[in-house]
């Protein structure tokens, strides 16, 4: 079944934003959020929801930049800049808070409490709000109340270790595991799961989303070779982590790279096949004490052809072969377009919202900043919602 991306660029003015959007779409229509404004893996989180068709209000500090279209993070939210150093604004917020389905707040462990904005008294307005905690370290434990960032959480949950080439320092890999994997995804995947249970409870719920939590999570299979007695703990030496010659990256002649991640027989001879390996090192997939010899004629092999070359002789087959591309090469990559991965909103191309939906496909809507003024108009609306 076809799945394209619907994309629905809104361009009301920032102060005629307080009626229903007939534009929104998604398997999360109807869903109500209030995002208290943080940094990386919530608002990536929150997107994720937003995506989804969820309609989220984010609270800004004030002073907050304007809403801008650059900010892939923050599309499809309405920002609203409040002080909530002053009660009146808790107030409005809890107000909005009584008639939401949950909260998504990433501030250290407390400070939500100190505003006067915590569980407890957010449960006392609305016993089903789902109240959603993004932290590094948790809401508990000796390092609860320490900074960080993607790169502490992930060296202590292992997974910084594991990454990067034998003998050398671990390889930093963006901020990918940490802040989006462990942490924002893990975030989204929680509200879900508690709104689910919600609505047969009746009753929402605090749900702690840690990103040292989320990547120990993500260690699970690497928790389970070592169990089995096939990881071991030194980088460089797994089928993973670059150890293997048929799971590796390699440098074409024009000074480009490509991967290859032929693990089954099978894979392998047809890479080996395409490649032009000799017979001679065709049975050294599994001989742990011949893998530098075939990784040395992999090597050369792949350094006697350009990128492009590759690319024609191996793309489409069943030698598991991609190109290794920059964001930019990959927003023209021939899958990627057909797919329609990147779309255009509002002039700005960008990765369009994942997974698909058969029935009720996502959509991205631009962020939006809002009048603190019209948070009185949000409130009413959604208090006839809710009813």
């Amino acid at each position: 079944m076809r799945n394209p991306h619907p994309v629905s660029a809104d361009h009301a003015s920032p102060n005629d934003l307080e009626g229903p959007d007939p534009q929104r779409t998604g398997p999360l229509h109807g869903v109500r959020i209030v995002e208290f404004a943080g940094i990386g893996p919530a608002p990536f989180g929150c997107m994720l929801l937003a995506d989804m068709g969820a309609e989220i209000i984010r609270i800004d500090r004030p002073g907050a930049p304007s809403a801008d279209p650059r900010n892939l993070l923050a599309r499809g939210r309405i920002a609203i800049c409040l002080d909530l150093k002053h009660p009146a604004a808790v107030g409005q917020v809890l107000e909005l808070l009584a008639h939401a389905d949950a909260l998504v707040e990433a501030f250290r462990p407390g400070v939500m409490e100190r505003l006067g904005l915590g569980p407890d008294v957010v449960a006392q307005h609305n016993q089903r709000l789902v109240y959603a905690r993004m932290t590094g370290w948790g809401q508990d434990g000796p390092l609860a109340q320490a900074a960080g960032h993607d790169i502490n959480y992930i060296a202590v949950a292992g997974a910084l270790a594991a990454i990067g080439p034998a003998n050398e320092r671990p390889s930093i890999p963006l901020n990918l595991i940490g802040d989006f994997g462990g942490g924002g995804t893990y975030l989204a995947m929680g509200v879900l799961a508690a709104l689910l249970e919600a609505r047969k409870s009746g009753r929402g719920q605090v749900v702690d989303a840690a990103i040292c939590d989320g990547v120990v999570s993500l260690m699970t299979s690497n928790a389970a070779q070592t169990l089995r007695g096939r990881y071991r703990e030194q980088r460089g030496s797994n089928m993973l982590d670059g150890a293997a010659p048929y799971y590796a990256v390699y440098e074409t002649a024009d000074g480009l790279y490509v991967s290859v991640g032929a693990i089954e027989p099978k894979f392998f001879a047809a890479l080996c096949d395409r490649v032009g390996i000799p017979e001679s090192l065709r049975d050294a997939q599994n001989d742990r004490t011949r893998w530098p010899q075939l990784h040395a004629k992999f090597a050369q092999r792949f350094r006697t052809r350009s990128r492009a070359d590759w690319c024609a002789a191996l793309e489409g087959t069943d030698a598991c072969f991609a190109p290794v591309l920059h964001l930019g090469e990959s927003t023209r990559h021939a899958h990627l377009v057909a797919r329609q991965c990147f779309v255009q909103v509002d002039g700005l191309r960008q990765p369009a919202p994942a997974p698909r939906f058969s029935r009720t496909p996502s959509s991205i809507r631009p962020a939006r900043a809002a009048d603190p003024a019209s948070i009185a108009a949000h409130i009413d609306r959604w208090r006839q919602l809710a009813t």
